[in-house]
């Protein structure tokens, strides 16, 4: 008989809390090895956190839409199902659903793990106070590893711009700060521009009206809310529009789309279009850059996000080194990204290091938009609707006629900090040559 305890798990080395967002087992439930048991909410990826062991949910310690600290106790897992807590345990209380609730258990450090799938629950024995808080670590903007390479590197941290959840410093921040020679506090603040509002933004308060709904934000819906107004704070916004005759890519589509299909592949025009700026990004790097105080950082990889629309909310699962896939590659990592981000599978790792992001609102009729850059990237592809239009075209006797063609837009949002006119148009009409002429020997 034993009784093991489940923990909040630590879903990558900058994220210091998770929200409980769903228990996927109740009090009294049997669970399996490796089981979802509960759904939890953080600022990289919402996740399903398998049971670290076979037993009987003896207690549940948080409830849903609590957000604790990592290593915070969760629940208990009792092995033995005639020793299992009555319901006198807390009941998991819908009601509660509010993101920023207060923690009710409190902080513990694993003395020793269980094994566990990646990103499972951890089983653990409590420790005394003296555990860093949450807010502690709000306020310190990093992580140990990352005050451990500032010391090291004798960095301000309060200095830097984060990108990580409410200003936070990630390991790649620093790192990049590092690399551009910014060694020093003196050193690196003549690098920095003048310094943004840090931690989490307050949305102004509007009063509800007699038969209005109230609910709060969920995590997901408050990260984006704030990433997308510190994107808009921080980038000099500029939208191109290109205009594409898709009917060469839906030729190819025809041809080959069954082929694919025995093969387990969708051969989607998102793919052909993803292929089209892979090719593209290298040849204009100053597309696939990031910026970092007063100066520019020219990515190596090209790591494509493609934006995911879910009933909860936005998530941007990244294709790593998209421009070395194939097509049927790429056609394979993105319906994977996609379905694990829609079931709550994916990795912490599988949603950072982008340089470059599409997004796709044209499944939904969208005609055009100018979508918002996702930083600390530079660009973001915004490809619309495409359907057959009325589309005049030149004959070969050089002739004019009204032809029935395969059409859509893309668009790109661009930062002009770094990325002017002509560059994002070069590269636009690349992208745009691509599909038109795509070559049947990419297929």
């Amino acid at each position: 008989m034993a009784r093991i305890d489940v923990l909040m798990p630590q879903m990558g080395e900058s994220i210091a809390e998770g929200t409980l967002s769903k228990w996927l087992k109740q009090l009294g439930d049997e669970v399996k090895r490796d089981e979802p048991l509960f759904e939890i909410s953080t600022d990289k990826v919402d996740a399903e956190i398998p049971a670290p062991t076979a037993g009987v949910l003896a207690e549940i310690k948080v409830q849903e839409g609590q957000t604790v600290p990592v290593q915070t106790l969760v629940a208990v897992i009792e092995t033995d199902k005639a020793a299992a807590a009555s319901p006198a345990a807390p009941p998991v209380a819908a009601a509660q659903r509010a993101s920023s609730a207060a923690p009710t258990a409190p902080p513990v450090v694993a003395a020793q793990r269980a094994p566990a799938a990646p990103g499972g629950a951890v089983v653990a024995a409590p420790k005394g106070d003296g555990a860093e808080t949450a807010e502690e670590r709000l306020r310190r903007k990093s992580t140990p590893l990352v005050r451990k390479i500032a010391a090291e590197h004798q960095v301000d941290i309060a200095s830097i711009p984060g990108t990580g959840f409410a200003g936070r410093v990630t390991k790649q921040d620093i790192l990049g700060f590092i690399e551009t020679g910014a060694k020093t506090p003196g050193a690196l603040a003549s690098r920095l521009p003048s310094p943004a509002p840090s931690g989490p933004l307050v949305h102004p308060v509007v009063a509800p009206w007699p038969g209005d709904r109230v609910e709060p934000f969920s995590k997901i819906r408050k990260i984006t809310a704030d990433h997308m107004t510190m994107s808009r704070r921080t980038s000099a916004h500029v939208t191109s529009f290109f205009e594409v005759d898709y009917s060469r890519v839906a030729e190819l589509r025809r041809k080959h789309k069954a082929a694919y299909a025995e093969r387990g592949v969708s051969l989607t025009y998102l793919a052909f279009i993803a292929k089209a700026c892979g090719e593209n990004l290298r040849k204009h790097s100053v597309v696939n850059a990031a910026v970092s105080g007063d100066n520019i950082i020219y990515r190596h990889d090209v790591n494509i996000g493609i934006a995911v629309a879910l009933d909860w909310g936005l998530i941007v699962p990244v294709v790593k080194r998209a421009d070395e896939l194939s097509l049927a590659g790429l056609a394979r990592a993105i319906s994977d990204l996609g379905e694990r981000a829609r079931t709550k599978k994916l990795l912490p790792d599988e949603i950072q290091r982008g340089t470059f992001t599409i997004t796709n609102p044209g499944v939904f009729g969208s005609y055009a938009g100018a979508p918002i850059i996702n930083q600390p990237q530079v660009a973001i592809l915004g490809v619309g609707a495409i359907e057959k239009r009325p589309k005049v075209v030149t004959l070969p006797d050089g002739t004019d006629t009204i032809a029935i063609r395969t059409m859509g837009m893309v668009s790109m949002s661009y930062d002009h900090r770094v990325v002017d006119g002509a560059d994002a148009d070069r590269f636009l009409a690349d992208v745009k040559r691509t599909l038109e002429d795509f070559p049947e020997g990419a297929i």
